[in-house]
C-alpha cells in the first residue's frame, strides 16, 4: 500500500529545521504485515529528542530512514502468528521490540532485549526484515516503528495492547516519555514514600519522572533546568523547590534546600553536564539515575573515592527498566484516577507537514511533548 511518511536522508543537518527541512514528506510503499507483525494505522505521534538525537547525529542511524516512534494508534491487519490481537483493536508502540527468548528477556529485562537492540541499530523490524521501499530500494525503519506516518507495519511485540475508551492522541506518551519517565524512578530508582528527589532536564520525560516522583509520594522534588518556563510548570505539577541550571551555584542551592542532597537524582538531559550535576546533589549513600542519551562520545570522570566513601550508586535507566505489557496499563490507570496528569506534558498538535518546525522548538526547548496527528 501507499503511505506518507518523515523521511531523513541524512544527520547533521544544521537548524533552523523549518528553512533545512531535513525531514521530506514522502510517499512510500508499504509491504503487507509478515509472520508475526501488525499493520497499524497511526492516529498520534509524538516529538522527541531521540527522534532529534538522530537528526542532528548524536545518535547515528543508517540512512535513509522512516522517523518516529513515540505512537498509538488502530491495528487494521494481523499476519500469521499473531492470535491475541484483531482489527481495531488499539495499540501502543513500543520502541523496544523483545523477543521473549534471550538472557534478558529470560531474566524479566525485556528493555534490554538482545535481538530487538540489534534490529533497532540495523534499521529493521524484529524479524529483520523491511516492509517500506521508496523508488523500488529499501527505507530503514526508526526503532521498529517509523511512527511519523499515516500507517506502519510493526512486530507483534512493538505493540501493547489499551482499552479503547483512552484517546490515542493521549496514549502515544505512553509508549515512551511517560515508560521511560515514571519507570526510572518506580522501576530503575524504586523510590519510596517519604524520599527526596532531583530531576535535571525537565523535557517530556524528566517531567513524567517527576510525576512519577508524585505518584511515588516523594516528600520533597527539586526541579532544575535551564527554562524559568519549565521550572514554573515543574512547580504546577508537583515540584516542592525549583533551581535554575544557569546558576554558578545550582549545586550548592540544592544541597541547602535538602540539607546535603537528595536521595535520587535523575538526569533526564542526556548531556554530560547534567550528570555531573545530578551526582553532585546526590546525597551520602543516595543513587545517581540517568536516563538521558547524550552523544556516544559523551564521557563522565567521577570520583571513585567517593563512590567508596560514600556509599553512592550510579544506574542506567533504558525505556524505564519497564515491561511494557505490565507497565503501560498500569500507567494509564493511575493517568484515569488523577494520580498522573500527563496530559499536561502536552504542548501542541500539529499535521505532519509542519514537523520540521516541530523540531525547531524542540531543539530551542521552547516545548516539553508536541503532537502529529493524522
Amino acid at each position: 500500500m501507499k503511505i506518507r511518511a518523515a523521511v531523513l536522508d541524512r544527520m547533521g543537518v544544521e537548524p533552523p529545521y523549518a528553512q533545512a527541512k531535513p525531514l521530506t514528506i514522502r510517499e512510500l510503499d508499504l509491504d503487507p504485515p509478515g509472520r508475526g507483525e501488525v499493520l497499524v494505522k497511526i492516529e498520534a505521534a509524538g516529538l522527541c529528542h531521540s527522534d532529534l538525537s538522530v537528526i542532528n547525529g548524536d545518535r547515528p542511524r543508517p540512512m535513509p530512514m522512516a522517523l518516529g516512534h513515540e505512537a498509538a494508534g488502530i491495528v487494521e491487519q494481523v499476519g500469521e502468528d499473531v492470535p491475541d490481537l484483531a482489527p481495531g483493536d488499539h495499540v501502543v508502540m513500543v520502541f523496544m521490540p523483545s523477543c521473549g527468548h534471550c538472557l534478558p528477556c529470560a531474566e524479566g529485562r525485556p528493555a534490554l532485549c538482545e535481538p530487538g537492540a540489534a534490529a533497532n541499530g540495523a534499521g529493521t523490524l524484529l524479524s529483520g526484515k523491511r516492509r517500506l521501499h521508496c523508488d523500488g530500494a529499501e527505507m530503514n525503519h526508526h526503532l521498529g516503528c517509523s511512527a511519523f506516518a499515516d500507517h506502519a507495519v510493526v512486530s507483534r511485540r512493538s505493540l501493547v495492547k489499551i482499552d479503547p475508551d483512552l484517546p490515542l492522541s493521549e496514549a502515544a506518551l505512553f509508549g515512551c516519555a511517560v515508560l521511560t519517565g515514571v519507570g526510572a524512578v518506580v522501576n530503575t530508582g524504586k523510590v519510596q514514600a517519604g524520599q527526596s528527589v532531583a530531576v535535571i532536564g525537565l523535557g517530556g520525560v524528566g517531567l513524567a519522572s517527576l510525576l512519577g516522583a508524585v505518584a511515588a509520594g516523594a516528600r520533597q522534588i527539586v526541579a532544575i533546568d535551564l527554562s524559568d518556563e519549565k521550572l514554573g510548570l515543574a512547580r504546577q505539577l508537583g515540584a516542592t523547590d525549583t533551581v535554575n541550571a544557569r546558576a554558578s551555584d545550582a549545586a550548592a542551592q540544592v544541597q541547602e534546600a535538602t540539607r546535603g542532597g537528595v536521595d535520587f537524582a535523575f538526569e533526564m538531559a542526556g548531556a554530560a553536564r547534567a550528570m555531573e550535576l545530578a551526582f553532585k546533589v546526590t546525597r551520602r549513600g543516595g543513587t545517581t539515575v540517568t536516563a538521558g542519551l547524550p552523544p556516544p562520545t559523551a564521557a563522565l570522570p567521577l570520583p571513585l573515592v567517593q563512590l567508596v566513601a560514600e556509599e553512592r550508586t550510579v544506574k542506567g535507566s533504558y525505556i524505564g527498566t519497564c515491561v511494557p505489557s505490565r507497565d503501560i496499563p498500569r500507567y494509564i490507570e493511575l493517568y484515569r484516577r488523577g494520580r498522573l496528569p500527563v496530559d499536561r506534558l502536552l504542548s501542541g498538535r500539529m499535521p505532519i507537514e509542519q514537523i520540521n518546525a516541530g523540531f525547531d522548538l524542540l531543539h530551542q526547548g521552547r516545548v516539553v511533548r508536541q503532537l502529529i496527528e493524522f
